[in-house]
């Protein structure tokens, strides 16, 4: 792995990983205000640990594993509680979940096949946030949230966008195992 293993990105990586039981514990015993900050801790953490790491020159293989690791554990983690209390759909969280663990395997063997770490692509970094603003408008007791249809806009946003960046992931993929030329 090249770059340091120990760096300021890598560990706002590893918060957000940490933060993920303590958030969902706040969630289910009604603690809003917790549940939000932590939230919107863990948001910040995933957007200042790319910019801290571009700053400071700390791009590391690590990273590049660690970052999209915390994000899908994030997100899987989050999803399967709001089904299991019955928020969100089954549908969407089979295919959020399957799409993420689908992603992580390719990557994996892309590491593994050819010896490359594969990055984050921005329509996926578009779906990660769509999907924490479905997340925000579920956890968030805004009155807004509760009249507007933003949840179900976030669903469907989010939808689309998993499933684009999913179908761009798979090119990549394909691409890079037959050699030829691809826009990381």
């Amino acid at each position: 792995m090249q770059g340091h293993i120990f760096n300021l990105p890598n560990a706002l990586s590893f918060l957000r990983i940490l933060l993920i039981p303590w958030f969902l514990y706040y969630l289910h015993v009604g603690n809003t205000t917790v549940a939000v900050s932590l939230m919107l801790v863990a948001v910040l953490s995933d957007w200042f640990d790319g910019q801290a790491a571009r700053w400071t020159n700390e791009v590391s293989e690590m990273g590049k594993i660690l970052d999209p690791l915390a994000d899908k554990l994030c997100l899987a983690s989050v999803a399967l509680y709001y089904l299991w209390v019955g928020e969100l759909p089954l549908w969407f969280v089979l295919f959020a979940v399957v799409r993420d663990l689908v992603i992580f395997g390719g990557a994996a063997w892309v590491r593994h096949r050819h010896q490359m770490v594969t990055t984050s692509l921005w329509p996926g970094k578009w779906a990660v946030g769509f999907v924490s603003m479905l997340f925000i408008t579920m956890v968030w007791p805004l009155p807004i949230f509760e009249s507007w249809p933003f949840k179900e806009l976030f669903l469907y946003l989010s939808t689309i966008m998993l499933f684009y960046s999913f179908v761009l992931y798979c090119i990549r993929f394909y691409r890079i195992h037959k050699g030829l030329e691809f826009r990381s």
